[in-house]
C-alpha cells in the first residue's frame, strides 16, 4: 500500500519536476538580478532533465510518456526564454492579452516538440551504458537544437550554449561554436547524473577523463590557446560613435511624434559627431528615402563625402511594394552609398509565413513581406577595417555570419550589429540578445559593436567581454575605440565552407551507430 502511494506521488510530482527544470533552464540565459547568464544553472537544470529522463527509463516508460515529459521541460524552458514576445503582440500590436499569451505558448509548444522527440528516443532507444548513454543524449540534444535553429527559417533564441558565454565552457566557442558548447554541456551532465546502472570502475575512469577533457583542454593546453590567439592579430583601432535614440516603440511611426524626434536627434548627431565611424540603430530613420524631408539624405551624404569620417545609417529601402530592412554607409570618395540589406528575416515581423496573414491582420503593427538581402554581403571597408554588418535577429545565426570568413584575406575585422528591440520593453530580451552578440565575438575572435534603440548599445572585445556600454532606455552616444582583429579561429575555418553540417553529421552518425548496435545486442 505504501509503495503504491509513493508511486502515485512520484507520478504526480514528476511532471512538475520537468517543468521546474525547464524554467531553471530559461533563467540560466539571463539572471533576474543583473541579467547575467548563469552557466552553472544551465548545467544543473539540464542535469535535472537527464536525471528525470533516466528515472523514466528505469521504469520502462514508453514513447508517449517520455515524449510528454520532455515536451513539458522544453515548453516551460522556451516560454520562459521568450515570454516577452507577449509585449510586442499585446502592448504594441493590440492583440488581446489572452490571444497573445496563447500565441507565445503555442510557439514554445511547437518548438518544444523537437526536444520531446529527442527525450522519447533517449528513454526508449538509448543505450544502457553511462558513457555511451551520455554520448547519445548529447547527440540527440544537439540535433534538437540544430533543428530548432534551422527548420522553417529557424528560431534558436535561448539555445543552451548561450548560458556559457561566461564560465569554463566559453573556451570551446572558437572551436565548436554555441551548438558545440551545448553538446559539451549535455555530455558532461549526462556523464555525471545517469544512474540507471551501477558505475563500474572502467566507466568511472572514462567519465573522469571525458569531463576533464571537456573542461580543461581548451583552457589549459598551451598549443590550443596559441591556435586561437593566432586568430587575434590586430588590424589597428577605429574610433566609433554608437547612437542610441531611445525612441518609444509606440511613438516610433507616428508623424509629428517619434518620427520627428528621430529625424531631428539622429540628424543632429550625424552632423556633429567627431568619431571616425558613426552608427545609428536599425531603422533609426523610420521612413523610406522618398518619404524623408527634402534634402535630408543628401545632407548626410554631403557631410560624409569628404574628410576622415564615415557613417552607417539604418533605414528601410525600396519602393513599388518591395522593401528591405537596410543600412546605408557613407564615406568619402563614394559616388553611391554602401548598402547592406538584412538577409535572415524575422517570421511574422518581416515576412508572413504562408497561411498566417489572418494572424498578422489581428494586430496593429507595421509589418509586411520584406525583400531578403544576399548571404555574405561585402563588408563596409573603412580606415583599414572590414566591418561586417548584421541587423538585429541576424546575429543569432553564427553559420550565416561565418559565410563572411571564407577568405581570410577579405574576412571581417569588426562585426557590427544594429538593433531595435524596443518591441519587447525593458525585459531580459535585452540581456539575452547581448549574450548572443558576445557568443559571436567569441566564436570568431572579433569585436562586436552594437548600436541599438533602447539597449544594449555596447562594445564587445574579441574575447567576448563588454568593454563599453550605454545605460539602457536612455538617449545618448557611446564613444569608444575598437581594435579590429584578423586571422581565423578553428570555428571560422570549418563553419565558413561547411556551415553547421559537421555537427549535424556527427550527431546523426552517433545516433545511427547506437541504434545499429542496440539491434545487434538483442
Amino acid at each position: 500500500m505504501a509503495r503504491a502511494q509513493a508511486s502515485s506521488l512520484a507520478s504526480l510530482f514528476r511532471p512538475l519536476g520537468f517543468v521546474a527544470a525547464g524554467l531553471a533552464q530559461a533563467l540560466s540565459m539571463a539572471s533576474p538580478a543583473g541579467g547575467k547568464p548563469l552557466w552553472w544553472l544551465q548545467l544543473l537544470s539540464l542535469g535535472a532533465f537527464v536525471w528525470l529522463l533516466d528515472g523514466l527509463r528505469a521504469q520502462g516508460a514508453g514513447w508517449r510518456r517520455a515524449g510528454l515529459h520532455g515536451w513539458l521541460f522544453s515548453t516551460a524552458w522556451l516560454t520562459g526564454s521568450f515570454w516577452w514576445l507577449f509585449i510586442s503582440m499585446h502592448t504594441y500590436g493590440g492583440l488581446p492579452a489572452p490571444l497573445a499569451a496563447i500565441a507565445v505558448l503555442a510557439l514554445a509548444a511547437a518548438l518544444g516538440l523537437y526536444y520531446a522527440i529527442a527525450a522519447a528516443w533517449f528513454v526508449v532507444r538509448g543505450p544502457e551504458g553511462r558513457v555511451t548513454g551520455a554520448v547519445v543524449f548529447a547527440a540527440l540534444w544537439t540535433l534538437a537544437e540544430l533543428v530548432r535553429g534551422s527548420w522553417f527559417t529557424g528560431f534558436p533564441w535561448g539555445a543552451g550554449g548561450y548560458a556559457h558565454v561566461e564560465g569554463p565552457l566559453a573556451a570551446l566557442a572558437p572551436w565548436v561554436g554555441v551548438y558545440g558548447i551545448g553538446a559539451a554541456a549535455a555530455l558532461v551532465v549526462a556523464l555525471i547524473v545517469l544512474h540507471h546502472r551501477p558505475l563500474r570502475i572502467a566507466e568511472a575512469v572514462q567519465v573522469v577523463v571525458l569531463v576533464a577533457l571537456v573542461f580543461a583542454v581548451p583552457n589549459l593546453v598551451p598549443a590550443l590557446r596559441e591556435e586561437v590567439q593566432g586568430a587575434k592579430g590586430t588590424t589597428g583601432s577605429l574610433n566609433v560613435a554608437l547612437l542610441q535614440g531611445n525612441i518609444p516603440q509606440d511613438e516610433k511611426f507616428i508623424p509629428g511624434g517619434g518620427i520627428e524626434t528621430a529625424l531631428r536627434w539622429y540628424g543632429e548627431q550625424l552632423r556633429d559627431a567627431k568619431a571616425s565611424l558613426v552608427v545609428t540603430p536599425e531603422t533609426a530613420l523610420p521612413l523610406l528615402p522618398v518619404q524623408l524631408p527634402g534634402g535630408y539624405l543628401d545632407a548626410i551624404r554631403a557631410r560624409y563625402s569628404q574628410g576622415t569620417q564615415a557613417a552607417i545609417v539604418g533605414l528601410p529601402l525600396g519602393g513599388q511594394g518591395t522593401y528591405s530592412n537596410s543600412m546605408l554607409g557613407f564615406r568619402p570618395g563614394d559616388a553611391q552609398p554602401y548598402v547592406y540589406s538584412k538577409h535572415h528575416l524575422v517570421p511574422f515581423g518581416e515576412f508572413i509565413p504562408p497561411g498566417f496573414r489572418w494572424f498578422i491582420q489581428m494586430m496593429n503593427i507595421p509589418l509586411g513581406d520584406f525583400a531578403r538581402g544576399g548571404l555574405a554581403q561585402a563588408p563596409f571597408v573603412w580606415q583599414g577595417q572590414r566591418i561586417a554588418p548584421n541587423i538585429c535577429y541576424e546575429d543569432l545565426f553564427g553559420d550565416e555570419i561565418g559565410a563572411n570568413f571564407r577568405d581570410e584575406a577579405t574576412a571581417p575585422t569588426i562585426l557590427l550589429n544594429v538593433s531595435n528591440i524596443a518591441w519587447f520593453g525593458d525585459t531580459v530580451a535585452i540581456d539575452e540578445h547581448l549574450s548572443i552578440s558576445r557568443m559571436r565575438a567569441l566564436e570568431f575572435a572579433r569585436p562586436m559593436v552594437r548600436s541599438t534603440n533602447t539597449g544594449a548599445t555596447v562594445v564587445i572585445d574579441a574575447q567576448g567581454r563588454v568593454t563599453h556600454e550605454l545605460p539602457r532606455l536612455t538617449r545618448g552616444v557611446l564613444e569608444a575605440s575598437v581594435e579590429g582583429r584578423r586571422g581565423l579561429t578553428p570555428f571560422a575555418r570549418w563553419v565558413a565552407p561547411f556551415g553547421l553540417w559537421p555537427l549535424w553529421l556527427l550527431a546523426m552518425a552517433i545516433v545511427a551507430v547506437a541504434r545499429v548496435q542496440g539491434r545487434r545486442s538483442r
